[in-house]
């Protein structure tokens, strides 16, 4: 019968706490440029020019549809040989994983502008506004609303896929606990702590993100 003992990873406390505020901040990183990508990766696709229409799905569809490890490795390792630029592991992991969530929040946004009535911008335009001034005060604000809860459900999805970026090295929380399971032969110990440290931020988040669909529905 195996013998837990927990008491061993206090030790190790530094490590881990290290490595969570890595993950979170690293987090905030490939959510806020996640986002910037989706805003034009969104617009993109509902340009009437045809080359941005087309390049823009072009960037969605490939972030997609190819499995973000594989993003991860090839940002690291073939992109400084095509490209001829050297890049640390963080801003090979940062850029590849922002582009990642960029291509979802790209959906996400542009989902949320196709679902506002036709009829408000026709009323913007009637009131003599551009079409980018219709988009900023009519149109988006609607649409933001109703694109909330897919957002926050999304930016949970990239902190759980900060865990891969171990694989380059990164000192997120997987790769310190990584290095404290070699170090104390508790692997078992070592990677429930993880767990638990992923679950007590996620559940929170999601419950929060329950009530606020819960509240929008409401006020709709």
């Amino acid at each position: 019968m195996y013998q837990w003992d927990f008491g061993i990873l206090w030790s190790y406390r530094w490590l881990f706490l290290n490595g969570l505020g890595v993950t979170v901040g690293f987090t905030v990183v490939i959510v806020v440029c996640g986002l910037l990508f989706g805003l034009l990766g969104a617009f993109g696709s509902l340009s009437r020019l045809r080359v941005l229409r087309l390049a823009a799905l072009a960037f969605i569809e490939a972030f997609r549809c190819t499995p973000i490890l594989v993003q991860l490795i090839w940002f690291y390792y073939a992109l400084p040989i095509l490209a001829g630029v050297e890049m640390t592991p963080i801003t090979a992991s940062a850029l590849a994983l922002s582009l990642y969530g960029g291509s979802f929040y790209s959906e996400i946004i542009r989902g949320g502008i196709v679902s506002i009535d036709r009829g408000q911008s026709e009323a913007g335009a009637a009131l003599g506004m551009t079409p980018s001034q219709t988009m900023r005060r009519i149109v988006l604000p609607q649409a933001i609303k109703r694109m909330i809860p897919a957002l926050m459900n999304q930016s949970i999805i990239q902190f759980k896929n900060t865990s891969l970026v171990s694989v380059l090295a990164v000192p997120d929380l997987v790769y310190q606990s990584q290095v404290a399971a070699h170090d104390s032969y508790r692997p078992l110990e070592t990677y429930t702590a993880v767990a638990v440290a992923y679950a007590a931020i996620l559940i929170p988040l999601t419950i929060i993100v329950r009530r606020g669909e819960k509240r929008l529905a409401v006020s709709e």
